[in-house]
């Protein structure tokens, strides 16, 4: 069977979009090269990555983000959300030669991610990239609500232009009365949304879950029982990022441990 380039492939595959379609999907490429593979096999990122977790090939996995993904500080001891999903991954779906690496680092913005984006990401060759960040940029006067939009996309288009399927999460709530330099946190997080609808990326909407979990009138109390502070998850904080994370990707199971289940403990 002859092998067609993904460039010859897309040239064809033009020919049976109305003009308009062309014109809005075209412009949004600097070259045929930038293309992502997704749109070209037919397959969304998520059926990319089950096809992926079905396959015996090990995956590489990087997380990247502010203190929520580096995990410092507030955790009490417990897991961090990349280290509950490596227990997810590399235990109890059984992918042992998978690597999770996290690369998240407090205070960072989508300005120093894109800065050190050799070293942060692209030095370990992905095959998914989970990014949450937006929690400092919507403090940091540098990172107007438009440059922030604009590094998202750059981030995507260089997560893709490595072969990486990208995973954008939005922030987890925030107390916003106890850190109002964050008062604009929502605004950021509809710009993570858009460009996930955009650019048709998995998104882990940890801020809805959060808020509509606040909402309920017998629900948890979300601010006592997942935050350590205004902002920063603890350790049940994030084991409830990791959970929803399990949803998004058709890999929750409500009796494995690291989905909410109990956690076995042997005779001792």
């Amino acid at each position: 069977m002859k092998r067609f380039s993904r460039r010859r492939f897309f040239e064809k595959s033009l020919f049976l979009l109305p003009l308009p379609a062309i014109l809005s999907f075209t412009n949004k490429l600097t070259s045929l090269e930038d293309l992502p593979i997704s749109p070209l096999s037919g397959e969304s990122d998520k059926e990319r990555i089950s096809a992926l977790l079905k396959d015996k090939v090990p995956l590489i996995w990087t997380f990247t983000g502010d203190s929520i993904t580096h995990g410092a500080k507030h955790t009490h001891g417990y897991r961090s959300y990349p280290e509950v999903f490596g227990e997810r991954i590399r235990w109890e779906l059984g992918r042992v030669r998978d690597v999770i690496i996290n690369t998240g680092i407090s205070g960072n913005t989508t300005e120093t991610i894109l800065q050190d984006f050799d070293w942060r990401i692209k030095q370990f060759k992905p095959n998914v990239v989970s990014l949450m960040i937006g929690t400092n940029d919507c403090s940091n006067e540098k990172v107007s609500i438009e440059a922030y939009e604009e590094n998202l996309n750059l981030l995507v288009k260089k997560f893709r232009g490595l072969g990486a399927i990208p995973i954008l999460h939005t922030p987890n709530l925030i107390i916003k009365e106890l850190d109002p330099s964050r008062a604009s946190l929502d605004k950021y997080v509809a710009v993570i949304r858009k460009v996930a609808i955009e650019e048709n990326i998995i998104l882990v909407d940890n801020y809805g879950h959060w808020l509509e979990t606040a909402e309920k009138a017998d629900g948890i109390n979300v601010n006592k029982e997942w935050l350590n502070d205004p902002l920063h998850p603890d350790g049940e904080g994030h084991s409830e990022i990791a959970r929803l994370m399990f949803k998004e990707l058709s890999i929750f199971d409500p009796e494995a441990s690291t989905c909410g289940g109990p956690y076995y403990e042997g005779k001792h």
